[in-house]
């Protein structure tokens, strides 16, 4: 159904190349260019809120102050008690896009979300149930590998694509600026959204699986002996020599002489971000063990990570905070 508006800025009347009448202009919004639909409701913006700019001032200094506030709480609450903190923002995360997506229509994300939500809940109720089921931790392990890899090289895709757009690349292929740029985009966000999701939940899963294994405790002292050939993250027996070439995977033997199976100490170190011995404790080198520099934890991408945490779990929460001092302030 067309839509017809009058528009009329600072008593001066601009026709942006639309047909006049009598007093205010009255025109078909149907009708008009994408480009022009801009202009029409930059216009209506500038009329609406002319003359309030002691309002917006009175607004922003809302905004930053509890922007301010709401950043020393959260590190003061991630310091003093960061289990109960870990656990609200991994919720937040987990939650807050499926509120907004869902409003939005957006049902690629969602379609993701859903196939994200149902895999981990089923790893996470198998790392949770008590006795520890033989395979499980291998499963836990290899899910979050598996879903670091992708997140990770789906943000690097997403951010290559990006750059190539802003050095017009995208062009050569005769792809729209616009097309590839939200390609790009999508694509980092899904990398590193998801990235932020696997390493929260591979966190959970690998302290509750280890204490319940029995060989690491979160106050560090270990509750069993752990043999020669025995796995201290999955409890299983050790089948490949450390000096032998594995079929499907590897043996490593840490600098305290602790020896694991490849996925279980990758998992633990890169994934849930266990950089130390499930058993003793001892700094784990990861030069050593890991030849390959794409497979070592980056503290660039650790900083992303957590500052994309804190974007999408915190930020909708304060900014819905500020929005209801200005409504109960009656500031609009």
């Amino acid at each position: 159904m067309a839509g017809v508006f009058e528009v009329e800025v600072d008593g001066v009347e601009h026709d942006h190349g639309l047909q006049h009448h009598d007093g205010p202009h009255q025109f078909d919004v149907s009708k008009l260019s994408p480009e022009e639909k801009w202009r029409v409701e930059h216009a209506r913006m500038h009329a609406k809120h002319k003359g309030h700019e002691a309002m917006h001032a009175e607004m922003v200094l809302i905004l930053i102050v509890t922007l301010v506030v709401a950043q020393l709480v959260l590190v003061q609450w991630k310091q003093r008690h960061p289990k109960s903190y870990n656990l609200v923002t991994l919720f937040q995360m987990w939650v807050v896009p499926l509120y907004f997506t869902t409003k939005l229509h957006w049902w690629r994300f969602l379609t993701t979300w859903f196939i994200f939500s149902v895999i981990t809940a089923y790893i996470s109720f198998r790392a949770t149930r008590k006795p520890l089921a033989c395979t499980t931790p291998r499963l836990v392990y290899k899910w979050f590998l598996l879903l670091y890899k992708i997140s990770y090289a789906t943000g690097i895709v997403g951010y290559t694509v990006v750059m190539f757009t802003l050095f017009g690349i995208n062009l050569i292929f005769r792809i729209k600026p616009e097309d590839a740029m939200d390609f790009g985009v999508s694509l980092l966000f899904y990398g590193l959204y998801y990235g932020v999701l696997g390493r929260d939940f591979a966190e959970m899963c690998a302290d509750f699986m280890a204490s319940t294994v029995g060989y690491y405790s979160a106050s560090g002292m270990p509750t069993k002996h752990l043999s020669d050939n025995i796995c201290a993250v999955c409890g299983q027996p050790i089948l490949v020599d450390v000096s032998e070439e594995g079929i499907i995977e590897n043996t490593y033997r840490l600098s305290c002489n602790h020896v694991f199976h490849e996925f279980c100490i990758r998992g633990w170190c890169i994934v849930g971000k266990k950089q130390m011995c499930p058993y003793c404790k001892e700094k784990v080198d990861l030069k050593r063990m890991f030849s390959n520099p794409w497979e070592r934890p980056h503290v660039m991408y650790g900083q992303l990570l957590d500052w994309l945490r804190y974007l999408v779990a915190w930020q909708p929460v304060i900014i819905g905070f500020v929005q209801g001092i200005n409504y109960i302030l009656g500031l609009e």
